[in-house]
């Protein structure tokens, strides 16, 4: 991963991310119950758990994409989505909290990149249009980060003519074009056949040794192990049990993680 990948080190000792008993509700169905959650500047938060747990929806609430019922989120010492003044909180305007995502990046499951551009068009497009970043150097950096995650040779190529695995190295570039202090992956290998998960995992692994804060929602167990920092397993909306991901892994201490492990392991 090249250096253009490598982000400010927070001094401050305070945390990346905390969450303090967050609560999402859609409607009547509570699908965050409280969690509370610190992952620190450079770690590798890995998010396991069974479908509809809540992980993605905690991730989406960590940039703003879905708005908390209840509780504080902060990024880097910044409550995400709203200003407190006294015990009470406003919510900000959208373009404020737009200001507030440039500086997290985020890979979904699917791709998501602009059809009609080149894997170089695509990367280049939010600095140009966010930022303002002047073309030829947005244009250099999108070079340089297609290069970090071996793509070179497919710089012009469109979606349509690069594999899924190709796509998604796409779009993590994509993501860090912005600079970000932290990255949020929704399970970014779910969507790839499984020939193609190993490139995707490389690429993150480079990216986790370069000293980015990422918290990985994921179902591969093996990255989880090898590139983890943490291991926080969630069901039902609740963090059932937090630690180092190999004691995780090898003896859980939760019989509700025993359970689910048992059947992925």
């Amino acid at each position: 991963m090249s250096k253009d990948a490598t982000p400010d080190r927070s001094t401050s000792g305070r945390p990346m991310v905390k969450a303090e008993r967050v609560h999402k509700r859609f409607g009547s169905v509570e699908v965050l119950k409280g969690i509370d959650l610190e992952v620190s500047s450079g770690e590798v938060c890995c998010v396991v758990g069974p479908s509809g747990s809540g992980k993605s929806t905690l991730l989406r609430c960590v940039n703003h994409l879905e708005k908390i019922n209840a509780g504080r989120l902060w990024v880097d010492g910044e409550l995400v989505g709203y200003r407190q003044r006294g015990d009470k909180l406003y919510e900000m305007r959208e373009r404020e909290v737009a200001e507030q995502r440039r500086d997290i990046g985020m890979v979904f499951q699917r791709f998501n990149l602009f059809p009609h551009m080149t894997a170089l068009e695509n990367v280049m497009e939010a600095p140009v249009q966010v930022k303002r970043v002047p073309r030829a150097e947005a244009r250099e950096r999108a070079e340089r980060l297609l290069t970090s995650v071996g793509l070179a040779d497919r710089m012009l190529n469109y979606p349509t003519q690069l594999s899924g695995g190709q796509q998604q190295r796409v779009a993590i570039a994509r993501a860090l074009a912005m600079e970000p202090k932290l990255m949020l992956f929704d399970e970014p290998t779910s969507a790839l056949d499984p020939e193609l998960v190993g490139e995707v995992l490389d690429v993150m692994r480079q990216l986790a040794e370069s000293g980015m804060t990422m918290i990985v929602v994921t179902h591969e167990m093996g990255f989880a192990r090898e590139v983890g920092d943490s291991l926080v397993f969630m069901d039902e909306g609740a963090v059932v049990e937090t630690g180092a991901p190999r004691d995780v892994l090898a003896d859980p201490r939760e019989e509700r993680t025993r359970a689910f492990l048992s059947k992925v392991l």
